[in-house]
C-alpha cells in the first residue's frame, strides 16, 4: 500500500504572509491543492494523509469537499517540528508495517508524475528513497566566514521530496532517534542516514521545476512554472470530447482568432453565437449591449457554457502622437470589455459552472515603446483573469487567459504589414488551444501558444 503523506505543519514565517505558505494561491489554486492534486491522480497511491497545523485543519476539510479528493483519508496535527510533523504519521500507520510512506512538501506544487512514480517503483527494492538534482552551482562549506571545504561538485545534490520509505524503516529510524538527547531536526532521510546507516538510501532524479516555495520572490516564478506547464492541455483530444449542446458565446468573432475559434468550435458540435460590432454592432465597451447579446443567447439555448472574449485593439505609436480617441477607445475595449463581459456573463456561467477566456499578449510582461496603452492593458488582463478566477472558484468558474506568439491576424498585419509566415501563429493554432483550455481543469493561468 502506498500512502502519500502531505506535510504542510509549516507556519510560513520566511514568505512574510499571514497564512502559511501552502495557502498561497497560484494558477487558481491554493499550493498545498495542487500538491494533493499530483498524488490524487496519481495511479500508484492508493491513500493520502494530510499533516497540517490544528488551526487549519479546517480548510483541509473544506478543500476536501470542493475538490471531491476521494484518497485523502486522515488529516494528521503536526507539531511545530518538520519531524513532530513526520512522526505523527509515522505513528498514525504504524499497524500497516508492510506500507510504504512517501513524504512530500506541501509547499512544492509542481511534483510532477514522473517523480511520483520513480519513487514507487524504487521502493520496490530499498527501504528508503530520496529525491535530489544535480547542483549547477559550486557548494563551499564555512566556518565564522572561513572557506574550510569545497566538495567536489559532481558528488553534491541538492535535496527535494517527496521521500518514500517502508513504514517499519522510518518508524525504527525515529524511534532510535528519539531516544538521543542530541538530536537534531532534519529531514527524514536524514534520520534514517543517522541512525540506521546500513540502510541504503536510493536518490531518484529531481527536477527543477519541483521547487519550493520559501521566500516571497519564490511566488513570481512559481507562478511563470506553472504556465509553462500549461502546455499539458496539447494532450486534449477533441475528437474524444462529446461537445455536442454545449453552448458557446464568443465577442469578437467576425475574424482572426475569433473566427478560428468560432468555426473549431462549430466543427465539434458546439453551439456557437458570434458577437463584434462590424457584425451586428455588440460593442464590450458598453455593458448593456453586452448584456442585451448574452440574454438572446439565453432565450434560445436556456444555458451558457463557455464565453470567449477576443475582442482587443491595438494602436502602435507613441503615446504623445496618438489620438486622444483611440486611448480612450483601446482602454474602453481591451480593458472595460473585458470587464464588462465578465460581469456580464457570471449570472450565466455560475448556472452552468461553465468557463470563460480573454486574450493576454506576450506585450504585458514588460512595457514597449509604442505600445504604453496595449502593454498595460494587456498586463490588466492578467491581473484581472487571476483575481477574478479566486473570486468565482466558489462558484466552479473557471477564468483563464491566453498568450499567443505572433499571429497572422487582420490587426497584426494592419499595424505590422506583410511579414514572413513561417514566423506566425496561424489563427487555427491559437483556436485549438482555446477550445483545450476550456475542456481544462485550468483556472487563473496564461496558456501560452507558441510557434
Amino acid at each position: 500500500m502506498n500512502i502519500a503523506v502531505i506535510l504542510a505543519g509549516g507556519t510560513g514565517v520566511r514568505l512574510e504572509k499571514s497564512l502559511p505558505k501552502q495557502f498561497f494561491k497560484v494558477a487558481g489554486k491554493m499550493v498545498i491543492e495542487h500538491a494533493i492534486d499530483a498524488f490524487e491522480k496519481n495511479e500508484f497511491i492508493d491513500e493520502i494523509a494530510v499533516v497540517i497545523n490544528n488551526h487549519y485543519q479546517f480548510m483541509i476539510e473544506d478543500m476536501i469537499i470542493k475538490n471531491e479528493w476521494k484518497k485523502v483519508k486522515r488529516i494528521l496535527i503536526g507539531g511545530k517540528e518538520r519531524y513532530q510533523s513526520s512522526f505523527a504519521a509515522v505513528n498514525a500507520y504504524q499497524d500497516l508495517k508492510d506500507a510504504n510512506l512517501i513524504f512530500h512538501d506541501a509547499a512544492r506544487p509542481l511534483i510532477s508524475q514522473r517523480i511520483i512514480n520513480d519513487v514507487v517503483k524504487a521502493l520496490d527494492n530499498y527501504k528508503a528513497v530520496d529525491v535530489a538534482i544535480n547542483s549547477a552551482d559550486t557548494i563551499i562549506e564555512v566556518e565564522n566566514n572561513i572557506i574550510t571545504t569545497i566538495p567536489e561538485r559532481i558528488k553534491m545534490r541538492r535535496g527535494q521530496t517527496p521521500q518514500g520509505f517502508k513504514q517499519q524503516i522510518i518508524a525504527k529510524a525515529y524511534e532510535q532517534a528519539l531516544k538521543d538527547p542530541n538530536f537534531k531536526a532534519t529531514d527524514d532521510c536524514g534520520v534514517v542516514k543517522e541512525y540506521l546507516p546500513e540502510e541504503n538510501i536510493y536518490v531518484v532524479d529531481g527536477e527543477e521545476v519541483n521547487m519550493k516555495l520559501t521566500y516571497p520572490e519564490d511566488t513570481y516564478l512559481l507562478d511563470k512554472l506553472f504556465q509553462l506547464r500549461s502546455v499539458e492541455i496539447q494532450n486534449i483530444d477533441l475528437s474524444k470530447e462529446d461537445l455536442t449542446g454545449k453552448v458557446m458565446v464568443v465577442f469578437g468573432g467576425s475574424y482572426g482568432i475569433g473566427k478560428s475559434v468560432l468555426d473549431l468550435a462549430k466543427e465539434n458540435g458546439i453551439h456557437v453565437y458570434s458577437f463584434s460590432r462590424s457584425e451586428n454592432n455588440v460593442d464590450v465597451s458598453n455593458i448593456n449591449s453586452v448584456k442585451e447579446a448574452l440574454n438572446k443567447v439565453l432565450k434560445i439555448e436556456n444555458k451558457i457554457d463557455f464565453v470567449v472574449s477576443t475582442a482587443g485593439i491595438l494602436h502602435k505609436e507613441p503615446l504623445e502622437t496618438m489620438n486622444y480617441e483611440y486611448i480612450l477607445n483601446s482602454i474602453n475595449v481591451n480593458y472595460t470589455g473585458m470587464v464588462n463581459v465578465a460581469l456580464a456573463s457570471l449570472p450565466y456561467l455560475k448556472e452552468s459552472k461553465g468557463h470563460i477566456l480573454f486574450f493576454t499578449s506576450s506585450s504585458y510582461t514588460r512595457g514597449r515603446a509604442f505600445y504604453s496603452i496595449y502593454s498595460s492593458s494587456k498586463a490588466a488582463t492578467v491581473n484581472f483573469v487571476q483575481a477574478v478566477s479566486q473570486e468565482w472558484e466558489t462558484f466552479n468558474i473557471k477564468v483563464n487567459c491566453i498568450n499567443p506568439e505572433r499571429t497572422q491576424t487582420p490587426m497584426r498585419i494592419k499595424n505590422f504589414g506583410n511579414e514572413p509566415e513561417e514566423t506566425l501563429l496561424k489563427p487555427k493554432t491559437v483556436a485549438l488551444r482555446c477550445i483545450q483550455t476550456l475542456l481544462s481543469n485550468y483556472s487563473g493561468q496564461v496558456i501560452d501558444v507558441r510557434l
